[in-house]
């Protein structure tokens, strides 16, 4: 990636109601009056459909020494509240990890309302209102139905940015690119600030759709989570800018993977492609859907146009390792994987790619579960650690059996406790040769909408199910191409 200038300094970040109580050491419903009576500065959290927030404790403590906010208010108990020294501290501290909230339940707004920062604290009401305006308008029909230069095209468009927000969204592409939990959630932080100053640039609000949809691979946020932020963003996004060739790569992605239209998803990846046939993300992000439909031999074309076109790219060089053991050039695959794992460790595709498309279905599981151990921690995911470590003790003592009935156990638990997925729990039951269970299991995922579907024909472990006449219905009621 071409280097930008420094990042921006982040702010602290204090992420719920709670958190900006405990700040003033008042109660929440005394904070959100100021809110609404007051114009403390309080932002909404990006597609969240609860009501989380978030705000700066620099803000805070800039809108406390106005005159006319003079806290009138009894302070309630609270613990630690916090002394004016470490107000101060706050207002200076760095940005933490930002938080992904986990509260989401259905397709929301982006950006539910715009605060507006102290220096245009006069502008305030009119400047609330208007991206409000924008964004909900558009959600209204709202539906599941329907570089290089690299930031050439978000740059050139007929809507022309001010520089503040500009260069928020180049800092956000910054944190993008770096693919990691906590700069991923970083580039979330940086696009919502574009928006902010700028409503009306659509380039933030691809960054945004771009990034949770990568959250759900990166981190542990739940694709049920991302994808509708994701598809409500990229939507946004070609509704302010309807010639933007990475709106309609965007939506295309979150479509398919989010749910499941691949008839939307063509469409919107041929229309990228024609829009910027230079663009690599259009030619990378294609390439996955194509191997995800089983055109293998089209999906290797695609992504080596997306390597051409961005040679230094580690995403494209380890989606072409998947793209690669899709095909059966296992050996190629695996020495390219390989190579990156062992060049960027941080990196969690390679680890993945060699765990789920090479190691386990060759039944190299001790391979399959160093490898998946890895992913889990690289994510952050503390569940994901346990079912990792449970799974190798269970491989210890009792083998391959022992591995997928623990693998099995740990899916219908987390499924009985509302936290799994019943495709987990159908692709356990396959690899033990229980295809009536695995059956009954992949119909409620399908009564659920369960985003991993879009795997189905794709799935090593349901491979011996592709001639199963129920198989091959739900195959064609999801949308998917029939295998033969």
């Amino acid at each position: 990636m071409a280097a930008h200038s420094e990042p921006l300094a982040p702010k602290k970040r204090l992420d719920s109601w709670k958190e900006i109580a405990a700040f003033f050491g008042r109660d929440e419903r005394t904070v959100k009056r100021w809110e609404k009576e007051r114009g403390l500065p309080v932002y909404r959290v990006p597609g969240s459909a609860r009501g989380g927030v978030f705000a700066y404790a620099e803000e805070l403590a800039e809108w406390l020494k106005a005159p006319n906010h003079v806290l009138d208010f009894a302070p309630v108990a609270v613990e630690n509240p916090p002394a004016d020294e470490d107000l101060k501290q706050a207002a200076a501290a760095d940005l933490p990890e930002t938080k992904v909230p986990a509260d989401v339940a259905s397709p929301p707004p982006v950006v539910a309302r715009v605060p507006v920062p102290s220096r245009l604290a006069a502008a305030r009401p009119f400047l609330w209102l208007v991206p409000l305006a924008l964004i909900v308008g558009s959600f209204l029909v709202f539906s599941f139905s329907h570089r290089e230069p690299r930031f050439k095209n978000a740059l050139a468009a007929p809507h022309v940015p001010g520089a503040e927000a500009q260069d928020l969204y180049l800092k956000g592409r910054y944190y993008f690119e770096k693919r990691t939990p906590a700069d991923l959630n970083q580039a979330v932080d940086f696009f919502t600030q574009a928006i902010v100053h700028d409503p009306g640039y659509a380039a933030p609000y691809v960054g945004l759709a771009d990034t949770y949809n990568l959250l759900r691979e990166y981190s542990a946020m739940p694709p049920q989570e991302a994808f509708p932020r994701a598809l409500a963003a990229a939507k946004k996004a070609v509704e302010l800018d309807p010639d933007s060739a990475e709106a309609h790569n965007s939506l295309a992605f979150a479509s398919f993977w989010g749910f499941f239209d691949a008839t939307t998803a063509d469409r919107e990846f041929k229309r990228a492609i024609e829009l910027d046939p230079n663009l690599p993300r259009a030619h990378h992000w294609y390439a996955t859907f194509l191997v995800a439909i089983q055109s293998n031999q089209v999906a290797l074309v695609e992504i080596e146009r997306a390597r051409r076109l961005d040679p230094s790219s580690t995403p494209i060089l380890a989606d072409k390792g998947f793209i690669l053991a899709s095909s059966g050039k296992i050996e190629e695959a695996r020495t390219l994987l390989m190579q990156l794992a062992a060049s960027q460790p941080e990196f969690v595709p390679p680890h993945r790619y060699l765990a789920e498309a090479i190691y386990f279905p060759e039944g190299n599981y001790a391979g399959y579960l160093e490898e998946m151990g890895t992913v889990a921690r690289l994510r952050h995911d503390a569940k994901a650690e346990g079912e990792v470590e449970a799974e190798q003790k269970a491989y210890k003592s009792g083998g391959q059996h022992g591995l997928y009935e623990e693998r099995l156990t740990s899916a219908r638990e987390s499924f009985d406790h509302d936290s799994g997925s019943a495709f987990e729990v159908a692709s356990a039951y396959a690899s033990l040769g229980q295809k009536n269970d695995a059956l009954k299991y992949l119909n409620i995922a399908y009564q659920r909408h369960d985003l991993q579907l879009t795997t189905l024909i794709a799935n090593s472990e349901l491979q011996s199910m592709h001639q199963d006449r129920e198989f091959r219905e739900l195959v064609a009621k999801i949308g998917l191409p029939l295998v033969n």
